[in-house]
């Protein structure tokens, strides 16, 4: 067998031992965790309210679309501005390349959010099919950013804290 399979790795050692404690947090609980959870359930709805529209033709959820479009991209900046000083602040989190993976879908998936509450603002956009389409790539983008958040949280334990009882 190879001995150098079984060897640790000194880059990983590294990178494991740098602190990953939150810096903004309200009692040790991050709250980047805390604000995702706005904007990934207001991108839904958002796509919710386009299907709804499409099924039934009523006026009510291309309003009720605008609405929950703009609450998304202001609770994606909100977020977004948390993330990224937890991002530049803790070098724990900063070395780890799931982090910047889940920084580029989840900026990407902000300016998405905000051309879909821009665009149905300024009546510039049909909600069939441009603005099913527009709701439906924030979905897709939604899921890649919650994706690498989960593997930041689950496989490299940021933002979880450990007492000694545990």
């Amino acid at each position: 067998m190879n001995d150098k399979s079984e060897a640790p790795n000194p880059v990983m050692e590294e990178v494991a031992g740098k602190d990953t404690s939150s810096t903004v947090a309200v009692a040790g609980h991050p709250i980047h965790a805390m604000t995702v959870h706005f904007p990934i359930a207001l991108v839904v709805v958002t796509l919710g309210c386009d299907v709804f529209y499409w099924w039934s033709g009523d006026p009510f959820w291309v309003r009720a679309g605008l609405w929950s479009s703009g609450g998304a991209f202001a609770a994606g900046i909100g977020a977004g501005l948390v993330g990224t000083a937890e991002l530049l602040l803790v070098p724990g989190i900063r070395v780890r390349v799931a982090s910047w993976s889940h920084a580029v879908a989840a900026m990407s998936l902000i300016a998405v959010m905000g051309l879909n509450w821009g665009l149905r603002l300024s009546g510039d956009i049909e909600v069939l099919p441009h603005g099913l389409l527009v709701s439906a790539l924030a979905m897709v983008l939604t899921g890649m950013a919650g994706w690498h958040g989960g593997k930041l949280v689950f496989d490299h334990g940021i933002g979880l804290m450990i007492s000694d009882k545990d």
